[in-house]
């Protein structure tokens, strides 16, 4: 017999909620991709059409996943066997699983980028006498023990947070974290925007260059800046669902008010960023390299220059590191309801699996960069068409929404979300796998990807048909959240 387990905590309010969902799904996609990304493809008219998917795909699909969490009140496997049964098929949601440790294994090098950059902001060095940013980056990519060093840290540090349980651990950092974030943002906004030549960036962010919406390469950019920045697909939204209490709103705090948070500090940091920018002349579609070295440049050109770089590389820290959280949280609410282990030993497992894999990660860049491509064109669009494909075609949306979605909802969620679950959005995840393999035919990228999209699936079924067979999986459906 498995050990009892104490009822399923909650969210012990629903700010707390909101700030989870936003929590997680606000990070390196928000703060750091979004203004590159932007830079990249026109500006205003990517926020246009990024707003247009966003609201078109995301929000629906965001729905959906939070409401088969309250709907299953489980992990992303527990969910599964809810709506498919016991067997091997449940596997898919091994597949969620996989890759939502595997993003969090390079992840958590970058927030250690974050949290290296949020210190030396705050020592004043980009602002000291022959700072060069371009060296001092190269620098610190080349020092493989620093690097990890600085994972180990993140993980740690994550590990303490998530050992405290769902409120007194995950709500308590995200209900302050998040609008110390949105605060940041907003003062160094201002702070920009006082400087001579702002207006240029302002009119960057928001005039419209009609002629990119034109063009294919701004909307697929688009698509995955709204799929990336929500993390729709990834079981973050069905973990936190899952948490909810019985009275509180899936449409409006799952779906509309996360979007409209996530989208709106995104365009914040591009305000903040900006105006900056062009303040000193800096050019806009600098890459990836805007926030590590362009903008790190522009610190000692402007009046109070060093204050404005802790202000970002603080928020900075504190939008990867809340995201980094929640998205950990998935594997230890999952495996703590799958297997015999108590919460906190099932934080230490996974935190330190998560640190094992994270490792070549952390030594190497390229290697970073070789698994976020991979993992960010096939393995998320696969966990993504796993979860909505069994709300489409196993559970059915009608049934979800007439039971889940609209279950105390503010605004009622109507029949066109239906084929919106059914069909679009896989389609769309079938779509961005297919354009990326057509794209990067033969490459190094396209085999790890294939590799993705076949081994995943047969390790989950393979896994949970001979779990499955043994008679394991959990005999209770409770799990402990740490707070009682």
């Amino acid at each position: 017999m498995a050990d009892a387990k104490t009822a399923r905590a909650e969210w012990g309010t629903r700010f707390g909620f909101l700030m989870a969902m936003i929590g997680a799904m606000v990070g390196a996609g928000n703060i750091w991709r979004f203004p590159y990304v932007m830079g990249e493809n026109g500006g205003g008219a990517f926020v246009l059409a990024f707003l247009v998917l966003l609201f078109l795909l995301a929000v629906p699909g965001l729905m959906a996943e939070v409401a088969l969490g309250r709907y299953t009140n489980k992990g992303v496997i527990g969910a599964f066997r809810d709506v498919l049964g016991r067997g091997g098929m449940v596997g898919l949601g091994v597949i969620v699983l996989l890759v939502n440790i595997a993003l969090m294994s390079y992840y958590s090098p970058l927030i250690g980028w974050t949290l290296y950059y949020a210190v030396h902001s705050l020592l004043f060095t980009f602002t000291a006498t022959g700072f060069e940013a371009e060296p001092f980056m190269e620098a610190f990519f080349a020092n493989s023990a620093l690097m990890i060093g600085l994972h180990t840290v993140v993980m740690g540090t994550v590990a303490a947070v998530l050992l405290l349980g769902i409120r007194r651990g995950v709500e308590r950092l995200v209900v302050y974290a998040v609008p110390a974030l949105v605060i940041a943002l907003a003062i160094m906004t201002i702070r920009g925007l006082t400087l001579p030549g702002a207006n240029e960036g302002i009119a960057f962010t928001f005039g419209v260059q009609w002629g990119y919406l034109f063009e294919g390469s701004t909307w697929i950019a688009a698509l995955g800046q709204a799929l990336f920045s929500t993390g729709l697909g990834w079981g973050i939204a069905l973990t936190v669902g899952s948490y909810l209490r019985e009275y509180d709103d899936v449409p409006l705090g799952g779906g509309v008010f996360t979007a409209i948070g996530e989208s709106s500090i995104g365009i914040l940091a591009a305000l903040a960023i900006f105006p900056v920018v062009f303040a000193v002349g800096v050019e806009p579609d600098a890459g990836a390299g805007l926030a590590f070295v362009s903008l790190v440049q522009v610190f000692p050109e402007i009046p109070l220059g060093g204050l404005v770089a802790i202000l970002f590389f603080v928020g900075f820290f504190l939008a990867t590191f809340t995201s980094g959280v929640v998205i950990t949280e998935v594997s230890v609410t999952t495996l703590a309801e799958e297997t015999r282990f108590s919460r906190s030993q099932t934080v230490l497992g996974v935190c330190g699996g998560i640190w094992l894999l994270g490792i070549p990660s952390a030594y190497s860049v390229d290697i970073l960069d070789y698994l976020d491509f991979v993992f960010g064109n096939w393995g998320l669009p696969l966990a993504t068409l796993a979860i909505i494909g069994i709300i489409g075609w196993v559970l059915g949306p009608e049934r979800l929404r007439l039971l889940a979605v609209n279950r105390n909802a503010g605004i009622h969620v109507g029949k066109w979300w239906d084929p919106v679950i059914k069909y679009v959005i896989p389609l769309v995840m079938i779509f961005i796998m297919a354009y990326y393999a057509w794209e990067d035919f033969g490459s190094a990228e396209m085999v790890g990807g294939m590799l993705v999209i076949v081994l995943f699936p047969i390790i989950g079924y393979g896994l949970m048909s001979v779990l499955e067979g043994r008679g394991g999986g959990p005999e209770t459906t409770d799990v402990t959240g740490g707070d009682d």
